[in-house]
Order: C-alpha cells, then structure tokens, then sequence
C-alpha cells in the first residue's frame, strides 16, 4: 500500500500538483472559455477528447476520454486550469486551445512520465 501511495504521490508530483499551494482565490469564470468539446493526440499519437458542460461560477462538469479511459468529475477552476484524475488541463493564451498534461503510469514497470500535449475546441 505504501508503494502504491508513493506512486500516487510522485504522479501528482509531476502532473504539476508540486505540493505549492495557489495564493489566488476561486473566481467565476467566463463558461465561454471552457464549455465545448476539446481534443487532441498525445506525443505517442493516443488521441483524447475532454468536453466540458455546465460551466457555473468556477465549477464545470468535464468528461476525460483517451483510448478506454473514461472519466467523468466535477471540477474546480482556479488560475486557468482544471483537474480530471491524473490530467490537468490549462487555457493558453490563445482563445480555443489549452495545454493538457496527463500523467502515465507504465503497468509493466510501474514507473510513471507525463504526457503534454495541445488540445483544441471544435
């Protein structure tokens, strides 16, 4: 168990948790900005698609699909990003696109590395 929970650790590590807390407050949100379906395909050529519904104040309903992972979570919005299990999506700069970080345990040896890729609104 205590492996298990390293593992966890290290993974949240990376995904940009980094144990820093924000100093910023929770603030609404324009759900313009985030609401829609995004998409895109990680360096490995795996593709994802996040959609994002229900945008209200600094919450939102996000579906996370890649390969057969699905997951389905309520999100808080803070400081531009959200998280859905081990994957953290950012808005960039530019409007319709965002950085997503997915953080990649390997089953055979159990280490893990992050995968970053860019997702885009259609």
């Amino acid at each position: 168990m205590a492996d298990m929970m390293s593992i966890l650790s290290s993974a949240y590590k990376a995904a940009g948790a980094g144990g820093v807390p924000s100093n910023t407050k929770y603030v609404a949100v324009d759900p313009a900005l985030y609401q829609g379906t995004w998409s895109g395909t990680y360096p490995d050529k795996k593709t994802f698609k996040i959609t994002v519904s229900g945008v209200s104040g600094f919450h939102a309903q996000v579906k996370y699909e890649s390969g057969s992972t699905v997951k389905y979570q309520s999100v808080l919005i803070k400081d531009l990003s959200f998280r859905v299990g081990d994957t953290k999506m950012t808005l960039t700069n530019k409007l319709g696109t965002a950085q997503v970080k997915n953080v990649v345990t390997d089953p055979a040896t159990g280490s893990t590395y992050l995968d970053t890729a860019v997702a885009t609104r259609s």
